[in-house]
């Protein structure tokens, strides 16, 4: 469990913010001496709390302009067929996010393709040829009027 307060909380904001910032600088930004915020990263790290640090890509401009979420139901209700979904799920490169949900389904996967024609095999070749699938919703992404993954 993370030590709440107002430090730890103005450095995670700063690193959603910008992953990139030098330690002098964040150690700027929130009021700490450099050694004194590069403890409290480390800290931050070692816990989990902060997991990783990526490049966020312009899908555009890598090609891949279309993006869904797909809501998908399975046929049986077990382990077994979670894991065997999970494990085909995890191999398609098309799918960048996959939740296991409750509700009316069981999965909603973030889903990005170059265009519809591409989606289109992806769900015809990928999706539909899962023996655990019963039923899938796709939900085209018009506009993000907010991401906070980027």
């Amino acid at each position: 469990m993370m030590k709440k307060d107002r430090y730890n909380e103005q450095i995670l904001q700063a690193l959603r913010i910008d992953g990139r910032i030098s330690n002098l600088e964040l150690a700027d930004k929130v009021g700490l001496s450099p050694s004194a915020c590069l403890r409290r990263v480390q800290e931050l790290e070692r816990t989990g709390v902060i997991k990783g640090y990526r490049a966020v890509f312009d899908n555009e401009l890598l090609g891949n302009g279309f993006i869904a979420y797909v809501t998908v139901g399975l046929g049986e209700h077990t382990k077994g067929s979670q894991e065997a979904f999970e494990q085909a799920i995890i191999k398609a490169d098309e799918v960048r996010e996959c939740h296991n949900v409750t509700g009316t389904f069981e999965y909603i996967l973030r889903v990005e393709t170059e265009n519809l024609k591409t989606y289109k095999t992806f769900h015809t070749d990928v999706l539909g040829t899962l023996p655990q699938v019963t039923t899938i919703s796709t939900h085209v992404v018009m506009d993000s009027p907010k991401d906070e993954r980027a």
